[in-house]
């Protein structure tokens, strides 16, 4: 990857029509469906049946899979069945459907875990249901099961620069001196000497809140970052705030960095906190057609349909609905599916918004190579997928491309450059397996 002093990227409409309103939480639904895989990693198997008694915090589902984090149940009430359906990814996996009594009570293995050695750290970890919550859904015990003194720099990012998504400027506002305290935890138990938080600079109350609580800490810094995007991807932020580069094939922790979303921490730290693990997760509900945008707690599992309705509902039909932001984000084909962990917004656009504009001949511009954070060449990368041309796809480094879309962003041909990229890398992965 040749690096310039700041890595590309492009400047989107930001759109955050919600910006500095507070988060709301919404009263538990009549039912809630809670799938069973909601981590990269192995999924849980059920741990309660039909008829059983449950209560907010229990456990009720897990798995002894390395890579994973167990569930729990975000509602009390009674277990109404286990069925299998359709998940927001488009696949079936095993569901707990839950109706709630409404009462949130809590359960009784609900209680501050005792934390005295890296051992009990990361179990407490674990035990959260913790996962990345910008997206990723890495269990967050994985993340930070490492060697302690192994790696010199924790980054938080913070810069939420997908438009629409306001929930972690809420959160870092709200809960500056939670998010401050657990980012302390992880650099006493795993030995890191540096944390830095990247906020980006459209956020400024959120970098003021944090400078004031960190006064006098040398340990901690808070990094404006500028207001581009993909500023929040894990290899840009990396190179925003340390000037390290994290090459294909590297993770982050060859460049000697731990990276965590701002609301993860804040979730593991509520859970060392009070002993209620993650049971419900903030969203932005947003787009040109919800009566009531706003920002929304909302305990797992719940419809998306009764998040949204929640929010006064819509306006007119939906031609589209997006988790996520719209530059990385995921249409799903309808809203009868349930909130998971890793979800921070629920997007809602009618059909003059959503409207796909007809692809016309690339001009050779070279606007796609010039946004490209990766210092890719899109066009060559194009013309390399529809030739089916393993070993220029393979020379033109698309394994490296993040799926950020700023190039079909820029791209005056309306060319689906990210689509095409997502189906070329699996072309690759299919040819070296081979």
């Amino acid at each position: 990857m040749g690096l310039t002093k700041r890595l590309n990227g492009v400047h989107v409409d930001h759109s955050k029509n919600t910006a500095g309103m507070a988060i709301k939480r919404m009263e538990d639904p009549e039912k809630v469906y809670i799938p069973m895989s909601q981590n990269i990693g192995a999924p849980c198997k059920p741990l309660v049946k039909a008829g059983d008694a449950v209560k907010v915090g229990q456990l009720i589902g897990d798995s002894e899979g390395r890579i994973s984090a167990p569930i729990h149940s975000s509602v009390s009430g009674t277990v109404e069945a286990v069925i299998q359906g359709m998940t927001q990814y488009g696949k079936t996996d095993t569901s707990i459907v839950i109706k709630s009594d409404g009462k949130r009570e809590l359960a009784d293995t609900v209680v501050p875990p005792e934390i005295n050695s890296f051992e009990d750290f990361i179990n407490a970890a674990r035990d959260s249901g913790v996962v990345g919550l910008g997206g990723a859904s890495f269990p967050m015990a994985a993340k930070l099961n490492i060697k302690p003194g192994s790696v010199d720099y924790l980054i938080i990012n913070g810069a939420e620069c997908e438009p629409y998504i306001t929930v972690d400027h809420a959160v870092m506002v709200t809960y500056t001196r939670d998010i401050v305290d657990g980012i302390r935890n992880i650099m006493k138990w795993l030995q890191i000497p540096n944390a830095v938080i990247g906020i980006e600079g459209n956020k400024p109350d959120a970098i003021a809140a944090f400078r004031e609580v960190l006064a006098g800490d040398s340990a901690i810094k808070v990094h404006e970052l500028r207001q581009i995007y993909p500023q929040g991807a894990e290899r840009v932020i990396i190179y925003e705030t340390t000037g390290r580069v994290v090459s294909y094939g590297m993770l982050p922790l060859n460049a000697g960095c731990i990276v965590s979303n701002v609301s993860s921490v804040l979730k593991l730290q509520h859970y060392i906190k009070t002993g209620v693990p993650l049971v419900s997760k903030a969203v932005t509900v947003d787009g040109n057609i919800v009566v009531n945008p706003q920002n929304v707690e909302v305990p797992i599992g719940t419809m998306i349909s009764d998040v949204i309705e929640y929010c006064g509902g819509l306006k007119e039909e939906p031609k589209k609905i997006v988790l996520g932001g719209p530059m990385m984000g995921r249409a799903i084909p309808r809203d009868d599916l349930a909130v998971m962990k890793a979800n921070s917004a629920i997007l809602c656009f009618n059909g003059d918004f959503a409207q796909q504009r007809k692809e016309t001949a690339c001009i050779n511009c070279g606007r796609c190579v010039a946004t490209c954070p990766m210092s890719l060449m899109p066009a060559k990368i194009s013309r390399a997928f529809k030739d089916k041309d393993v070993e220029a796809l393979m020379e033109l480094d698309v394994l490296y491309c993040m799926d950020c879309g700023s190039c079909a962003y820029v791209c005056p041909a309306r060319k689906p450059l990210n689509f095409e990229f997502r189906q070329a890398k699996a072309m690759v992965m299919e040819a070296s397996k081979k």
